[in-house]
């Protein structure tokens, strides 16, 4: 196969797949740090195409842990949306204001302890009710 879309698959995507394959469980990532990471600074949109081609149910790559600038879930209100908030919730990611708290969350934040200890205290507590 040579040029298009298999180029891209076998390139860029591959390699997007594999960045978002690195991020651990309750860490999100932005696509433009994807984008930085794979070595396209300025490639945020197609590491969303890339995603974009990622079955939903395809468990080797967690798509639901890129998030647009300022923890923004890009595809809120449509069902890919919803399943991302939700496998992000049950990974025990926290949302402020309707966005990921990227504070304590994001990949490349390092939350001070008692910020950590904070969450962790409301997570407990929202798990006994």
């Amino acid at each position: 196969m040579s040029g298009g879309a298999a180029s891209k698959r076998d390139g860029f995507f591959e390699r997007v797949y594999a960045i978002v394959r690195r991020i651990p469980r309750g860490r999100v990532a932005t696509y433009g740090q994807v984008a930085a990471l794979v070595g396209v600074p300025r490639g945020a949109r197609a590491v969303g195409w890339a995603l974009g081609g990622v079955g939903r149910r395809e468990a080797s790559v967690p798509w639901h842990r890129v998030v647009g600038a300022n923890g923004r879930i890009s595809l809120d209100g449509r069902a890919s949306g919803l399943v991302q908030r939700k496998r992000l919730r049950a990974e025990g990611v926290t949302f402020v204001a309707g966005r990921v708290d990227m504070g304590v969350h994001g990949l490349l934040s390092r939350a001070r302890p008692e910020t950590q200890a904070r969450v962790h205290r409301q997570r407990a507590s929202s798990r006994g009710s």
